[in-house]
């Protein structure tokens, strides 16, 4: 029933943007947290931008704090992520990312609960 549908994923200059959308349907939630993660091969998948929905505090990685935002539309069936000066070390598949149910903290991804399919962003030097 819950659905993540991520989009907008291209590849770009370096110093450009991208804004990638996530369609999200079958869920309405008053607490848990929403955002963005990404994974490059061999790595982790570490968390780039969440919001938790309790609070609508927003929580960011070091290395994209002042570049990306993270948002939702009026009706809050898209969650959007706006990457500007994107840089090399941007690369990743990024995944939108849903849990649903109170947490303490998002902080990683072993506490998502739904998963998009991915969708790859590359940045060119």
């Amino acid at each position: 029933q819950v659905q993540l549908a991520e989009s907008g994923g291209d590849t770009v200059q370096a110093g450009g943007s991208l804004r990638l959308s996530c369609a999200i349907s079958g869920f309405t939630s008053d607490t848990g947290c929403m955002g963005w993660f990404r994974q490059v091969p061999g790595k982790e998948r570490e968390r780039v931008a969440i919001f938790y929905i309790d609070s609508s505090l927003t929580v960011f990685a070091d290395s994209v704090k002042g570049r990306f935002t993270i948002s939702q539309d009026r009706t809050k069936s898209t969650l959007h992520l706006q990457m500007n000066n994107l840089k090399p070390e941007d690369t990743g598949r990024y995944y939108c990312a849903a849990r649903l149910e109170w947490a303490k903290s998002c902080a990683d991804a072993n506490q998502i609960s739904f998963w998009g399919q991915g969708t790859q962003v590359t940045v060119s030097s």
